[in-house]
This record gives structure tokens, C-alpha cells and sequence, in this order.
């Protein structure tokens, strides 16, 4: 194993806790033994380029320094390359992280884990969805929630979380259930009017919401939370549960397991760890193994 590592760092994740960690992260990670380069980029394309030029050329690892979008970049730089990948979470959400019991803003903690695991097992091995050629680590989200970031994406007006608090309140308003398609794994297509789909390779996105409560990043399965049709008042009662999952027992929700997922309705948007994919339909499928995760 090479002891180069490339530290993959989002300076503004978490209003500027990504420049703030990177630091110590490779402060403890050059005391533990390692050189370390950091990595940049103008955008997120051009990040993302640097990061599969650094797998290419032979790093030991590439370390995610940043929140759960910093994370997805780096999955497209890593997944199915054998290079391990390292999360330093300091953003807002950090559900990645959370999914696999890492250390959420404590880089030097975070940074100890990764040269543990470096110098050890090399890392272990974790699932990712890949939707067209998009790989993500959490939850491919449709219906309500994408409206929602859809509306906040379009807005100028506040910034921050606030932003999608808005936006949330101008889309229930307008509530309503859409006409999907849903096929899982090679059953039939069905016909299901459904207020939201989420497709958890992850439990959580939004920062600890467990929309698919039960799962897991080594089964090689997504679990499919899918909410029917409610009114406003059940879905801002119900809303406080999914931070603990208990929503899932809501006779309004059926929750499915398939290692394959495609969806289709009109005029909605899909998104993955919180970025967006494009229209529906789009196709879903685990790729089991396909990461190996340093320190989870």
C-alpha cells in the first residue's frame, strides 16, 4: 500500500468547516506516517476530475473532507476502483456518516480512524446505489421531498436551510399525490399513487431524517419507502417520527426491499444524496461491495 493520501476538501462545507478540518485531519494523518496532498477544485466538476486523476495516478486513499455532497463526489471517484475511500464529515447533514457510525465534526477523530484503518483491514466494504451513472451512498429521493428541493433550488430568497423550511411550506400547500410506475427487481410494474418514494441505500438524508429506517450499506438491497396518499394534518403529525424511523409503521407507509428499483411519474425530479439526477423514470440498483470504507 502506498502511504500517499489524498485529502478530497470542500472549503465551504458547513459554512467553512471543511477549510477549518482539513488541518487537523492531515495533521494526525502525517503523524500517523502518511504523506498528504489536498485536492481542490474550481467547481464541483472540476473537483471532481482532480479526485479520479489522484485514484488514477495511484493514491492510497482518497479522504472526503465535507458534508454528504462532498462525500457523493468522492464515491464517483472511488466505487469500484479498489481505492479506499475516507469521510471526515464536518457539513450540515452528514448522513453518510451517520449511516456507518463514523465521527461527525471531530476531523482528528475522524482522520485517527482512517490511518487505523489504513495501516489494518485496509478498510471494509460497503454498498452504493448506482442510478444511470451516478453512484450515491444514501437515499434517492422522489415525490414531495424532490419538490421541495426543487422549489428551494429555483428561490433566491433566504439562503440556508431556511430556504427549503420555505419551501416545504409552499409545497404543502399544494399537496398532493403523483401517478407512479414502480417496478422492483424483475417482478411486475405497478401502479401506485404515492405523496413520496424513497429508495435507501442509507437509512437517513436531510440530515438524520430515517425515511428508510432498517437500511443497511452491506446487504446489497435498498429498502423502498413508499408514503400513499395523506393530507397535510397526518403528514405534520407524522413528519416528527421519521427522525426515528417509527413513521415506517404508519398505515400510510409500505416499505419494500429490492436490489433493483425503477421508478417513473411525470414531472418529477429524482435526487441522490441531496443532488439532483434529473427527470423520472430512472432505475436504481445496488452495487453490493462496491467501496471499500476506511474506519466505518
Amino acid at each position: 500500500m502506498t502511504s500517499d493520501i489524498t485529502l478530497f476538501v470542500n472549503p465551504t462545507a458547513g459554512r467553512g468547516r471543511g477549510a477549518r478540518a482539513a488541518q487537523p485531519a492531515a495533521r494526525v494523518l502525517r503523524d500517523a506516517g502518511f504523506r498528504v496532498r489536498t485536492v481542490l477544485g474550481a467547481d464541483a466538476g472540476d473537483a471532481l476530475s482532480r479526485a479520479r486523476a489522484a485514484v488514477a495516478g495511484g493514491t492510497g486513499a482518497l479522504v472526503a473532507v465535507g458534508g454528504d455532497g462532498m462525500t457523493s463526489l468522492a464515491l464517483q471517484a472511488v466505487a469500484g476502483t479498489g481505492t479506499p475511500l475516507g469521510v471526515v464529515a464536518v457539513g450540515t447533514g452528514n448522513d453518510f456518516a451517520q449511516a456507518t457510525g463514523l465521527p461527525v465534526r471531530d476531523p482528528g477523530a475522524a482522520a485517527r480512524l482512517i490511518a487505523t484503518s489504513l495501516k489494518s483491514d485496509g478498510g471494509r466494504p460497503v454498498d452504493v446505489g448506482l442510478a444511470g451513472e451516478t453512484y450515491f451512498g444514501t437515499v434517492l429521493a422522489s415525490g414531495f421531498d424532490s419538490r421541495v428541493n426543487d422549489r428551494g433550488n429555483r428561490m433566491r430568497w433566504p439562503t440556508g436551510r431556511f430556504r427549503y423550511d420555505l419551501a416545504m411550506v409552499a409545497e404543502l400547500a399544494g399537496l398532493r399525490t403523483f401517478p407512479y410506475r414502480l417496478r422492483l427487481d424483475d417482478g411486475p410494474e405497478r401502479e401506485v399513487e404515492a405523496t413520496l418514494i424513497a429508495v435507501g441505500n442509507g437509512a437517513s438524508y436531510g440530515g438524520g431524517m430515517r425515511i428508510c429506517g432498517g437500511a443497511r450499506l452491506d446487504d446489497g438491497l435498498f429498502d423502498i419507502t413508499v408514503v400513499g396518499p395523506c393530507t397535510r394534518g397526518t403528514l405534520l403529525r407524522v413528519f416528527p417520527r421519521v427522525y426515528r424511523g417509527t413513521h415506517l409503521s404508519h398505515p400510510a407507509v409500505t416499505t419494500y426491499r429490492a436490489a433493483r428499483v425503477s421508478l417513473a411519474a411525470p414531472g418529477l425530479t429524482g435526487y441522490a444524496d441531496g443532488e439532483p439526477l434529473g427527470p423520472l423514470p430512472l432505475t436504481a440498483v445496488t452495487v453490493p461491495g462496491a467501496v471499500r470504507l476506511l474506519g466505518g
